[in-house]
């Protein structure tokens, strides 16, 4: 609720399902610049 700045519990969980979506394709991303990276490190 605080993240989105939504003012009601109601208004949080109609639009859970997209944060949970968007956390989802964060993380994915993430995870890609972080296997990206340890491609490039020669230390390893």
């Amino acid at each position: 609720m605080n993240r989105l700045g939504h003012s009601s519990p109601n208004a949080a969980l109609r639009y859970q399902h997209a944060t949970v979506e968007r956390d989802r394709s964060i993380a994915e991303g993430l995870g890609r610049l972080w296997d990206a990276g340890r491609e490039g490190d020669s230390t390893g």
